[in-house]
C-alpha cells in the first residue's frame, strides 16, 4: 500500500514494545512515583516465598530484574530464572545482573507469561512483580505459574491496584490517577506512563483476582494489602488443574 511505511504504530498498552520506550528511566521512576516504598514490597514478596536451602526461583514479567537480583541476594544458594517480553528492559537487567556479580545465578531471557518455556514443576517458587496487570490473559498466565511451579511450592504476585474507600484510599487514588501520570511523563518525557492509571483502574479488586486464582489452578493462601491498598500481595501454592 502506497504511504503505508509512513503510518506510526504505537505500541499497544503494556506490551514489550511499550515498555522498550520507558526502559532507560523505569527503575528511577518506581523509586520516585511510589516514594521508594516499591523496595518495601518486594522484600516482603521475597519473605512470603518461605525458600528453603537451593532450588530455583522464576521470575514473569521480570523487567529490569529489581526482584530477580533481590531473591538472589537474600538466598545466595539459589538459582533464579527471569522471563520479560521487553528487549529494553532486558538489557539493562543484564547489566545490573553483571555489575552485581551475580551472572553465574541469574538468566533473564525474552518470553511471556502466556507460554512459560519451562517444565512442569520445575520451579521451587515463581514471583511477578506489576506484571500480571499487563498480561493479556490473566487466567492463562496464572494457570502457567501454577503449572511450572512444584506440589507445595509458593507463587507470588504483587500488584497494584484501586485503593478502598476512605480517606487515606482517596489520597492514594489521588497520586495514582492525578500524580503518577503527570510525574511519569514529565520525567520520562514518554505518554506510556498514562496507561499506568488506567490499567490499575480496570485491576479486578483483590476478592475478584484471588478468584481467578482459584479458577487457574491456584490454592490462595493469603491476600494482604499494602500501603493503605496501593498493592497487594497475593500467595498461592499449585491445587488442583483447572
Amino acid at each position: 500500500m502506497p504511504g503505508a511505511d509512513l503510518v506510526k504504530v504505537e505500541p499497544r498498552g503494556g506490551s514489550g514494545a511499550m515498555f522498550d520506550n520507558i526502559a532507560p528511566r523505569y527503575d528511577l521512576l518506581n523509586r520516585v512515583l511510589s516514594f521508594g516504598v516499591d523496595r518495601g514490597w518486594r522484600r516482603r514478596t521475597v519473605r512470603s516465598l518461605g525458600l528453603g536451602a537451593g532450588g530455583r526461583v522464576l521470575d514473569v514479567a521480570t523487567g529490569t530484574g529489581d526482584l530477580a537480583l533481590l531473591v538472589a541476594k537474600r538466598h545466595p544458594d539459589v538459582t533464579v530464572f527471569g522471563v520479560d517480553p521487553s528487549a529494553g528492559m532486558l538489557a539493562i537487567g543484564h547489566d545490573k545482573i553483571q555489575a552485581g556479580g551475580l551472572a553465574d545465578r541469574v538468566h533473564l531471557t525474552r518470553g511471556d507469561a502466556e507460554n512459560l518455556p519451562f517444565a512442569d514443576g520445575y520451579f521451587d517458587a515463581v514471583t511477578i512483580a506489576f506484571g500480571i496487570r499487563n498480561v493479556p490473559d490473566r487466567r492463562r498466565g496464572l494457570a502457567e505459574m501454577a503449572r511450572v511451579t512444584k506440589a507445595g511450592g509458593r507463587v507470588a504476585i504483587l500488584e497494584l491496584g484501586e485503593p478502598p474507600p476512605g480517606l487515606l484510599g482517596a489520597m492514594a487514588r489521588f497520586h495514582i490517577h492525578t500524580m503518577v501520570p503527570r510525574i511519569g511523563a514529565l520525567l520520562s518525557g514518554a505518554r506510556e506512563y498514562r496507561y499506568l492509571h488506567e490499567s490499575i483502574a480496570r485491576f479486578p479488586s483483590p476478592e475478584e483476582f484471588a478468584a481467578m486464582m482459584t479458577e487457574a489452578g491456584l490454592e490462595v493462601l493469603s491476600v494482604t494489602r499494602l500501603t493503605f491498598g496501593v498493592a497487594t500481595l497475593y500467595v498461592g501454592t499449585p491445587g488442583a488443574r483447572p
